[in-house]
């Protein structure tokens, strides 16, 4: 990424205080904007052309450009999640709602509502990062942590955890695909959080008695990058929903009477085909 950074920030765009955002409208039309800034880049000057896609998603989030490695992890943490598939619950969700004529808008909030819960879902991953937060890199600390799990003060919006976060409570051992993503991504982290995981993995999941899950590898990613857990939990949202959106669109493509979970039950009296 190639960025200058010649404008300074201001704190108030009119009267909506923001400091990631400003605009200068144009001359004849104070509707639409002539350029625009963000955390001082000039967006269709600094940026298009000259960075990527995931280099301005880290800009947006953390205020800042990435380093090379950083991008490169973000990116391939990213191509890990896309699509979880139709195992996944957010998918289904998505599935289901292509195929039973939802429009698409509303498939893709059926994949946010169900991805964005405590078991491989976005909150998940909040917790996981919340628990590097508190524990780092220290085998003892995660020990206590996974021995008195800690509860949310509100259960009324998310109900106590059924499981350590970060780990896979129906799972015998850790996946493939899990392996191969962190020894991927250790190559851009061989001396932080990554590595370190790597190396005690096992020792983690002999604490949890759970295998490590993408959640959890997630998490740790997001922690090297330095993001906290609210931000984390909304790219994780938003990084899986490509895998959601084209699921939905082939099943809607093909119909209820080819979706195995609807043809079975659905009889139709006065069918019109």
């Amino acid at each position: 990424m190639h960025m200058s950074k010649d404008c300074k920030v201001h704190e108030t765009l009119e009267n909506i205080k923001t400091q990631i955002w400003e605009e200068e409208c144009e001359v004849d039309n104070p509707f639409a904007a002539k350029s625009c800034y963000c955390y001082g880049y000039d967006v269709y000057g600094d940026i298009l052309g000259k960075a990527s896609w995931i280099e301005y998603l880290f800009l947006l989030f953390r205020g800042e450009r990435p380093t090379v490695k950083q991008a490169s992890l973000l990116e391939g943490m990213a191509v890990a999640i896309i699509n979880p598939g139709p195992r996944d619950h957010s998918i289904r969700a998505a599935m289901n709602g292509g195929v039973g004529g939802s429009n698409n808008a509303a498939s893709l909030i059926a994949a946010l509502a169900v991805g964005a819960g405590q078991y491989g879902g976005a909150h998940e991953v909040a917790n996981a990062i919340n628990c590097w937060l508190n524990c780092g890199t220290n085998l003892d600390s995660w020990q206590d942590y996974f021995l008195s799990l800690s509860q949310e003060d509100r259960a009324d919006v998310w109900l106590n955890m059924e499981h350590p976060p970060g780990y896979d409570p129906h799972s015998t051992s850790c996946s493939t695909p899990i392996l191969k993503t962190l020894d991927y991504l250790v190559e851009y982290n061989s001396k932080g959080t990554l590595k370190w995981l790597r190396e005690n993995r096992l020792t983690l999941e002999s604490f949890t008695k759970c295998p490590l899950a993408m959640t959890g590898l997630a998490a740790a990613v997001l922690y090297d990058l330095g993001f906290n857990s609210q931000q984390g939990e909304m790219l994780y949202l938003i990084l899986r929903l490509p895998g959601a959106a084209v699921h939905a669109l082939e099943q809607k493509s093909y119909g209820w009477r080819n979706y195995p979970f609807f043809r079975y039950a659905i009889k139709l009296d006065n069918d019109p085909n």
